[in-house]
């Protein structure tokens, strides 16, 4: 926006860093434009508003081709500089009918908004197709995500990454430019019956990416175990990693490794992500808003939030509370709700409090269309 400025860093594979201590968004959107395609990695970062009044610092990174293979976080990617930034661990609150439901219902109605507006605002491009949100370092798979972002009305998308990232190991980042069918085709090539293992919770979601990222180096360090000199290691890595996909097809490196189940991980088969991919959108669509409903505890306490937050915009005065206790916490984990966005160019958003994974609305919308039992 005019008036605003931006620090903007550009990384090459080859050769010094740049960086720029303020420019205006329309000159950073140039200089960007003119080194994108050059082997880099971008990184532009300036501040904004959340819902909570706080400005916070945002980093939008952006990468080529050839970095983005090296290290596949997404082409597009954007993150706060502190996991505090948007999940703050107090908050102002009208003085009024205060209880630990009620400030933690605040904080989750906040924190959605600031999500739904992050997320359509970086991927509202022409050029993205998927996009997701999490409190998670990595792109992990869709359904165990807070959010999830749809160009178009296709949500079994959501489905067909977590397939190819949990079964095969390979990263979403790489994958979800991949079309519908050919995310079909890759389902399909696993054997029937295969199940993979869901986290259902954010705290296993986390222990599996702890886990995968452990047997990632450990599966690379067998690869270049035969290069004495440390130098050399890493470029044979970095030579693996950018030939993989080519590689692997002709049987020349280890394959990536499929999860391994984690005690009260749900499950999900082969067929059932074939038979979501194979439903029509619109009924697909549909039942996940069907299955959107806040529970009696939420209804309950939801009218008050809302008065709450309304009260504090109109000037009541406020005070500022703890929310990051093991009660807030709880509350958010149990209670906060899932909500399904229609866009108006035909987009969808499917999301809910980082505290929470996607996959609870996913089942409840594939039992519903009696997909799973």
């Amino acid at each position: 926006m005019p008036g605003w400025f931006v620090r903007l860093a550009i990384h090459p594979l080859a050769g010094p860093d740049r960086s720029y201590a303020a420019l205006s968004v329309e000159k950073a959107v140039a200089v960007a434009r003119s080194a994108f395609g050059t082997d880099v990695r971008i990184g532009a970062s300036f501040w904004t508003m959340t819902s909570f009044g706080h400005g916070i610092p945002l980093t939008i990174g952006c990468a080529d081709e050839k970095h983005e293979r090296r290290s596949p976080d997404g082409p597009l990617s954007a993150s706060s500089g502190d996991y505090h930034d948007l999940l703050p661990n107090s908050i102002d609150v009208a003085v009024g009918a205060r209880s630990v439901e009620v400030e933690a219902a605040v904080m989750s109605v906040l924190v959605q908004q600031d999500i739904n507006d992050f997320l359509i605002r970086v991927c509202s491009s022409e050029h993205v197709t998927t996009g997701g949100c999490s409190d998670l370092n990595a792109w992990g798979p869709p359904i165990e995500l807070a959010a999830t972002y749809h160009a178009d009305s296709f949500v079994a998308r959501d489905l067909a990454l977590s397939w190819v990232h949990v079964h095969e190991g390979y990263k979403v980042g790489r994958a979800a430019g991949n079309s519908l069918d050919a995310l079909r085709a890759r389902v399909e090539a696993a054997p029937r019956g295969t199940r993979i293992a869901v986290a259902g919770t954010v705290a296993r979601a986390r222990k599996h990416a702890e886990l995968e990222d452990s047997a990632e180096r450990e599966r690379m360090g067998l690869l270049v175990r035969d290069e004495p000199d440390p130098r050399a290691r890493w470029r044979k890595s970095i030579e693996v990693t950018e030939r993989e996909d080519a590689l692997r097809a002709r049987g020349e490196v280890l394959p990536l490794g499929t999860r391994v189940a984690l005690a009260g991980d749900a499950e999900l088969t082969r067929e059932q992500v074939l038979a979501a991919l194979s439903t029509r959108p619109a009924t697909l669509l549909e039942a996940l808003e069907a299955s959107a409903v806040p529970d009696d505890a939420w209804r309950a306490i939801e009218p008050i939030a809302l008065e709450t937050i309304q009260a504090a915009k109109e000037g009541a005065p406020t005070e500022n509370v703890i929310v990051n206790t093991g009660a807030h916490t709880r509350f958010i984990e149990h209670h906060a709700p899932f909500h399904v966005r229609r866009l108006p160019r035909g987009g969808v958003v499917l999301a809910t409090h980082p505290y929470r994974t996607l996959w609870p609305l996913w089942a409840d919308a594939l039992f519903a269309l009696g997909l799973i039992s």
